[in-house]
């Protein structure tokens, strides 16, 4: 049964994920007959806690709150501030977190359920408690994530990752996400779908966190495949094989798709079709174009190929992706 959620706060607490946590479980609902819960705050380390825009947390440091807690959640934050301004746990967490990642195993132990929102995914690790386990977090942190837990399979696709009773969230509102699929999963639909109600947001969301991704492939070093990669940017709807742009490249089809392989670290074809889908989220964003003129565009040729891709790389449809991302002011 969930009754007793617990949240331990880090030295550094971001305030949007915190916020979810005490909006999904600290309310007081039962105006209209959804329970309420057992709610509490304490600081995960004897120090002080404070937010990023200066304010602190008075809360107490009272660890043992969690030891029968039915629900630990541990919200973004961490011990120190990378060069970007996100907050994250240290590879060698300070010993002064000791006692909480103590508590945090030992409640794993006992049958206790323990999340995390975005990067308080990094605690987990520290705990041990990612090993073995499929999780996630927000997908600018996943590298990291993966690199410092090797033994984790890191997803950075998806809004969260139910392994219980080890859960995990993507960033920022996927928080919203897990909180309600707890809810739903302990509780029923009916109590998740009226604590949504009263958030004001979708009881569940489609897709990922892959359609929020600013680019569907990492940097590559591009040497001397640079002006022809550019032409085939800028060329996407002509007839894009290996056998044609080699001979643009003046090369032969083998020594082109070796040298592709080499510069770009993935092939001609997967190449190709990420950047088409690519150019079919800018058109599906910025026109009122049908699925299948863009498809047509971009050089799927059809709606049904581009679906297909779009749900490979994206993890949703292209309207699905339209509805969410449609610019408007430019459209409307």
């Amino acid at each position: 049964m969930l009754k007793k959620v617990v949240v331990p706060l880090m030295p550094l607490t971001e305030a949007f994920e915190l916020g979810v946590a005490c909006e999904v479980f600290g309310f007081d609902r039962s105006d209209d007959g959804l329970p309420t819960y057992d709610f509490s705050l304490v600081a995960g380390v004897s120090q002080p806690i404070r937010t990023r825009f200066g304010y602190g947390i008075d809360v107490p440091y009272d660890l043992d709150r969690l030891d029968d807690a039915d629900l630990i959640i541990v919200p973004a934050g961490g011990t120190y501030a990378e060069a970007d301004g996100s907050y994250v746990c240290a590879k060698d967490p300070d010993p002064c977190m000791d006692p909480l990642l103590d508590k945090l195993r030992a409640a794993v132990e006992r049958g206790a359920k323990v999340a995390s929102l975005c990067n308080g995914a990094f605690v987990l690790g520290a705990a041990g408690l990612l090993d073995g386990r499929r999780c996630t977090t927000h997908w600018r942190h996943a590298q990291r994530l993966a690199a410092l837990h090797p033994g984790a399979t890191v997803d950075p696709n998806v809004l969260y990752v139910d392994d219980d009773p080890v859960l995990t969230s993507a960033g920022t509102a996927a928080g919203i996400d897990l909180c309600l699929h707890i809810v739903r999963k302990e509780q029923g639909s009916r109590v998740a779908n009226g604590i949504a109600r009263r958030m004001v947001v979708p009881p569940h969301r489609d897709g990922g966190q892959a359609q929020y991704v600013a680019m569907p492939l990492p940097s590559t070093s591009i040497d001397t495949l640079g002006p022809v990669l550019d032409w085939m940017t800028e060329h996407l709807a002509l007839d894009l094989s290996v056998t044609a742009v080699a001979a643009k490249a003046n090369m032969s089809p083998r020594t082109f798709a070796r040298r592709f392989q080499a510069e770009t670290g993935t092939t001609p074809a997967r190449w190709l079709s990420d950047q088409r889908v690519l150019a079919a989220q800018q058109l599906l964003e910025n026109s009122d174009l049908s699925v299948d003129v863009i498809a047509e565009r971009v050089g799927f040729g059809g709606g049904a190929v581009l679906r297909q891709h779009f749900l490979r790389l994206r993890h949703t449809t292209p309207q699905a992706y339209r509805r969410t991302f449609r610019n408007t002011e430019r459209v409307g």
